[in-house]
Formats: structure tokens, C-alpha cells, sequence
């Protein structure tokens, strides 16, 4: 398997190189020359840790206030980073297009529209706080509509360059296959929360058959890439270790369908006539339940293959942020579950999921502000690794 990989803020030498490399720049914007879309998976981290926030059954003084805060970060970060990347494509506009030809970059495409949603999300359920409901609801129509348009998108235009210009070879799937197949999930669980203030009648209808459509445009293409990512970790192993957090992203798509799938379901009375809007209800359970089981299963296996592969050498790159916002997603789902039945043991593994998510974010954004400050990961990236 070919992939570029960031190199790791550790390697030796590099703290030198890129000392030399910020002092040696012609120009400061210069700094921004292999800025990816992938750095948009930061604002999905962070933004899902403010979301989950707002739903988790901590009973913890200030949760609210926390997670409100963080959304703030998260909201901060996709100003500074879009016009970080207006300048990249002011200055660079070979390199910002060439992403979506390389076959690993390109699938990342898909994090901007989700960090667009995301962010939006927190305005909602967080930001109406501080700004008002009325504003909290046009400021979430505008970013979930530009994500989801962005999001659909993507979901054709990056496969279709796969199916018909990136070298693909038998080992080459991988966790980021997802990424841009996603967002139409993310725009179902997350437009749920607009469909109660679209106007009623057929408004209020399309909208919320919308968000099943792009619910079933996500789980059965992800359905298909995770079939093909288990394919290869069985024939082929895991591949470069930079790419085995990755393996984390395969809990996205299955954790906000179960958050979507009961998101949906509590709204569909708004909409739907009976017994459809009882039998929404009844399928973000049926559904839910048996999803869930397998998501705790995938999390266990690619902790797993984590650990495994961190006793060798795991080096820091953005992958790494592949460790939270699926996560988050499963925080989500299992809260929607817990609501939905009453359940005292999906509330504990909701706090525990959270837990886990506060511990890998607060890791990984360190470690990405430690490398942004050094600026090693601003550098180029490094030789393909091959496996």
C-alpha cells in the first residue's frame, strides 16, 4: 500500500528542520502550503466533544458550561482554519487542488462538510445559550446546508475519482474510504434537530425525508467500505502504522446512524402520518441496538490494533484525530438509546465512551498544538510509505 503520511513531530532532526524551514520562508503564508483538508478533522474533534456535552447523563457541575466553551473553540477554529485555507488556495492553487488526486488525501475531502455540521450542531443545542434560539437556528440552517451540499458532493465526486484516476491496488482501502461517504450521515442525525422548526406541512416533510435519503446514501456505502477495510486487514495486516488510527473512523459511520436513526424517529410525529411516524420510533431501537453491539465490538478490535501497533511505534500525525470524532459519535448514539429505553447501562457506557473521548481529545489536540507551534506539521509531507 502507497500512502503520503505528515511525518511524525517526533522524528529525529525535526524540531531543526523545521526551525530551518520557518525561518528560510519567503513569505508567511507560505506556512500554509501543504494545509489538507484533513485539518478540518480537528474542528470535528473538538466540536463533537461540545455536542456529546450537551447530551451525556454526567451529572458533573459546569458540564454545560464546558461543553458550551468548547463549542466556542470549535466555532474559532473553523474561522481561523477556512481562512487559513483561503490562503492556501490564494497562494497555492495547484497544491489546494491536487488534493483530491492524491489517493489518500483526497478522501478527506469529506471533513470539512462534517466540521461545518458539526459546529453547526453546537450552535443549536449549545450556542442558543448565548446568541438566542432564532439566531442559534438560522446560524445551523446556513452551516448544515453548506455541509450537506459539500457532503453530497463529496460522496460522488471523491468515489468517482477513485473508480476512475486513483491508483488503487488490492491493499490500498482503508479507514479514511469513509470519510467522504459520511457527511450525509452526519447531515441526517444533525438535520434532525432542524426538522421542528422548518415550516409544517410539506417543508417539514421534505426535510425529513431528506435526512432518511442521505441516511441511506451513507450506510450502504459505508457498509461497503467497511466490508473492504476488513478484507484487507485480514489479507494484507494493518500496513504503515501512521495509518492504523484510521482504523478508528469505521466507528463514524456506524455511531451517528444510530444517533440519526433515533434522532429521525423522535421527530418523524411532526411529519409523518401514523403508523409510519410509530414504525421511525421503533426503527431507531430495532436498528440501533444490534449496530451499537457491533461498534462496541469494532472499538474493542481497533483499541486493539491500536495498543498493538503503539508497542512498536505509533508516530503523531493528524490521523490521530481519528481517535475522537467517531467516538463522539458513538457518545451520541448510545445516549439516544439510553433516552429512547430508559436504560440504566447504556447511560453508564454513554459516561464511560465520554470519558474515553475527553481523554483521547485532550491528547491529541496537545499534540497537535505542539506540532502547529513547531511547525512540523506545516512541513512537506515526507516520502511515501511503502508497504
Amino acid at each position: 500500500m502507497t500512502t503520503s503520511v505528515t511525518p511524525s513531530s517526533h522524528a529525529p532532526g525535526r524540531s531543526r528542520a523545521s526551525r530551518a524551514f520557518l525561518r528560510d520562508l519567503d513569505r508567511p503564508a507560505e506556512v500554509f502550503g501543504n494545509l489538507g483538508p484533513n485539518w478540518y478533522a480537528s474542528i470535528m474533534g473538538t466540536g463533537i466533544v461540545a455536542n456529546a456535552a450537551a447530551v451525556v447523563p454526567l451529572h458533573v457541575t459546569g458540564m454545560r458550561v464546558f461543553g458550551t466553551v468548547v463549542w466556542v473553540l470549535a466555532s474559532a477554529l473553523l474561522v481561523a482554519l477556512t481562512a487559513a485555507w483561503a490562503v492556501h488556495w490564494f497562494w497555492h492553487p495547484q497544491v489546494a487542488r491536487g488534493h483530491a488526486h492524491n489517493p489518500v488525501m483526497g478522501h478527506f475531502w469529506g471533513a470539512p462538510a462534517m466540521a461545518l455540521m458539526t459546529v453547526g450542531a453546537g450552535t443549536l443545542s449549545l450556542g442558543r445559550d448565548w446568541i438566542g434560539l432564532t439566531a442559534a437556528v438560522r446560524v445551523d440552517a446556513v452551516l448544515w446546508t453548506g455541509g450537506t451540499l459539500l457532503g453530497l458532493v463529496t460522496a460522488v465526486w471523491i468515489p468517482f475519482l477513485a473508480m476512475t484516476e486513483h491508483e488503487v491496488r488490492e491493499d490500498s482501502a482503508f479507514g479514511g474510504w469513509l470519510m467522504p461517504v459520511v457527511p450525509p450521515m452526519v447531515s441526517a442525525a444533525t438535520g434532525a434537530a432542524l426538522v421542528p422548526h422548518a415550516p409544517a406541512g410539506q417543508e417539514r416533510l421534505t426535510l425529513l425525508l431528506a435526512c432518511y435519503a442521505m441516511f441511506g446514501i451513507s450506510l450502504f456505502t459505508s457498509l461497503v467500505i467497511i466490508t473492504q477495510v476488513w478484507s484487507r486487514l485480514v489479507r494484507h495486516k494493518l500496513g504503515p502504522a501512521a495509518m492504523v488510527p484510521t482504523l478508528w473512523i469505521v466507528l463514524g459511520p456506524l455511531g451517528q446512524s444510530v444517533t440519526a436513526a433515533n434522532a429521525l424517529g423522535s421527530v418523524a410525529r411532526l411529519a409523518l402520518p401514523e403508523p409510519y411516524a410509530r414504525g421511525a420510533e421503533v426503527f431507531g431501537v430495532v436498528y440501533g441496538v444490534p449496530t451499537w453491539g457491533f461498534a462496541m465490538m469494532w472499538l474493542l478490535l481497533a483499541a486493539s490494533l491500536t495498543l498493538r501497533t503503539a508497542r512498536r511505534h505509533l508516530p503523531f500525525t493528524l490521523t490521530w484525530w481519528s481517535f475522537t470524532f467517531p467516538v463522539g459519535t458513538c457518545v451520541t448514539g448510545t445516549c439516544a438509546l439510553a433516552l429512547r429505553l430508559g436504560s440504566d447501562a447504556f447511560d453508564g457506557a454513554s459516561a464511560v465512551l465520554y470519558v474515553l473521548l475527553l481523554t483521547a481529545w485532550a491528547t491529541v489536540a496537545v499534540r497537535t498544538l505542539r506540532g502547529s507551534f513547531r511547525g512540523t506539521l506545516f512541513l512537506a509531507p515526507a516520502p511515501a510509505a511503502t508497504r
